[in-house]
């Protein structure tokens, strides 16, 4: 293998199968151990006897990310990961029982936005269409796509003055209102901002580029569900000569005075390692897993969590019949809902995104509906014991007014935010810290640990940030800042 020592990924998620990949593609040797049974780490799986369910993200944009990933070690993702491209990427069901179908190609989008709300709309949508593209062109290379481990990474005046001249700075809801009149469709380009934790009021414009990736980059489905996702990872992984080793916790990432020297797994076993990579939920990880002070530094000293949510997965006797993979129905109250969150209460009357994939495609079983609503993180203090049941209560009364029947007695299980704590994510939140200007690019938790040669982290709570496609690159910058330094 290579001579420039181990490395030890700690953590078999996105991020940390995606640095092994790398790493091991480039001919280092590379030791993955995972404290689950299997790789996955958020983007999970779960039985509920003859129902399969997806536990972690149902949506996946830029499928190119993917791919780069597996050409890294020469592999097609075709051949081992096929992808499906969803039609229409998401339904979008309003409360006054009007619906928008989100769909491929900016004539067809622009003829369903005409149908819905006016020829003088779908000219205004096109125009909002093109200004997406240009502020995702003036963000990708430069602050999605790129190393933010130095200050300097935030000091390009070019690209700082597209993204401004995109209208980067502005609140999302004003940027996105500026180009659009109805609320309908200003709902469907903003409810985004809660994937990066926060009220489109104050989310920065800069995060419509997730409404791009969503709306007119497209949404896929893997055959197999998204946990064929880690699986297809880790495999190519193996074969490029990573060593994945799982059921095994790591206890302490030993150092010395020339840095990281060791991970010693809680068996008592020690792996020699030359460099780490922390992939795997940082605020728990600074409990005893690394050095004192060792990651985060003042970025985690006062950490602002996103919301949470709760997540019902129901099984079914059958599909409903027209049902779309993505649905979202929409609430009537809007500022609220966030106006709540915000408070640590549980929304007043929240949207719901509903996936129901094709019988099939999520694991070759019968057919299931996954059921997301937003919800106050374990940070607000609230009594779950008692608010669980409630919400569930008033989740399955909603599913039944929006026509999916009485699913009362459905085989079904539900995650809550004390749930999304077992599975060890910090403030019972499966999306990591909120993207708040504090908290992006180069104001999150760093990928480099300096005052430790060779420790360094990837994954959601560093830099892109939440997501498939962030993961995923956030793997790949710290294979590239691994193979870049010479110890």
């Amino acid at each position: 293998m290579g001579t420039h020592g181990p490395v030890v990924v700690i953590g078999a998620g996105l991020s940390g199968l995606s640095a092994a990949l790398h790493l091991a593609a480039h001919g280092r040797e590379v030791v993955v151990v995972e404290a689950r049974d299997e790789p996955g780490g958020c983007c999970g799986t779960a039985d509920l006897g003859p129902f399969r369910f997806d536990t972690g993200p149902s949506v996946l944009t830029m499928p190119e990310v993917l791919a780069d990933t597996f050409g890294a070690a020469g592999v097609d993702m075709e051949s081992v990961l096929p992808l499906r491209r969803l039609d229409p990427f998401y339904r979008m069901a309003f409360p006054d029982g009007s619906q928008l179908d989100v769909v491929d190609g900016a004539q067809r989008m622009a003829d369903n936005v005409r149908a819905l709300c006016g020829p003088a709309e779908a000219a205004r949508y096109l125009e909002f269409r093109r200004r997406l593209g240009t502020m995702f062109e003036a963000e990708w290379s430069s602050f999605i796509d790129a190393d933010m481990t130095r200050l300097r990474a935030m000091a390009r005046p070019h690209a700082l003055l597209k993204l401004a001249a995109a209208g980067g700075f502005r609140r999302l809801d004003r940027f996105v209102a500026r180009h659009l009149t109805d609320e309908r469709l200003i709902r469907a380009h903003t409810f985004q901002a809660l994937y990066v934790g926060l009220a489109p009021a104050k989310a920065l414009a800069i995060y419509a580029v997730v409404a791009h990736m969503d709306t007119v980059g497209g949404v896929y489905f893997p055959s197999g569900g998204m946990h064929a996702i880690p699986r297809a990872l880790a495999s190519v992984a193996e074969k490029a000569g990573a060593a994945l080793r799982y059921g095994v916790r790591a206890e302490r990432v030993e150092t010395d005075a020339s840095g990281v020297v060791a991970v010693r797994l809680e068996t008592g076993e020690r792996l020699r390692a030359r460099h780490v990579v922390v992939a795997c939920d940082l605020p728990r990880a600074r409990g005893g897993l690394l050095p004192a002070g060792a990651a985060g530094g003042w970025r985690l000293a006062r950490p602002r969590f996103s919301p949470s949510c709760l997540v019902m997965h129901v099984g079914l006797d059958r599909r409903p019949p027209g049902q779309a993979h993505h649905t979202l129905h929409f609430g009537r109250e809007w500022a609220a809902t966030f106006a709540a969150l915000a408070a640590g209460r549980p929304q007043p009357d929240p949207s719901l995104l509903i996936t129901c994939p094709e019988t099939g495609t999520a694991g070759g079983g019968p057919p299931t509906l996954s059921v997301l609503e937003p919800a106050p993180n374990l940070a607000s203090g609230a009594d779950w014991d008692d608010l669980a049941p409630r919400l569930e209560e008033r989740l399955l009364g909603r599913l039944a007014d929006l026509g999916y029947g009485d699913l009362s007695a459905a085989p079904r299980t539900t995650i809550d935010p004390p749930g999304w704590a077992r599975l060890g994510h910090s403030a019972g939140t499966p999306f990591a810290l909120d993207h708040r200007f504090r908290q992006t690019a180069w104001f999150r938790p760093s990928g480099r640990v300096r005052r430790v040669p060779g420790l360094h982290v990837a994954g959601m709570y560093t830099a892109p940030g939440v997501g498939v496609p962030p993961a995923l690159i956030s793997g790949r910058l710290a294979a590239v800042r691994v193979l870049e330094d010479r110890r």
